[in-house]
């Protein structure tokens, strides 16, 4: 009984870690919004823009003479 004791200690970490592994990795099959991320998406490329332009706007400053 001792020994079972033991061989189930020592098997809980590597099985709990397989079996973690083996949940993680499924697939989900949860479908994003289809307007949801296309929003997401225009509205971050707007500020990407928006930041360049920013930048640009700085770099240019920053070379004008004095």
């Amino acid at each position: 009984m001792e020994q079972l004791f033991y061989a189930v200690a020592v098997l809980a970490c590597p099985v709990g870690m397989g079996l973690m592994m083996f949940f993680m990795m499924r697939p989900r099959h949860t479908a994003p919004a289809a307007s949801g991320g296309q929003d997401e998406l225009s509205r971050l490329r707007a500020e990407v823009d928006q930041l360049k332009s920013v930048q640009r706007d700085r770099s240019a400053a920053d070379s004008e003479p004095l």
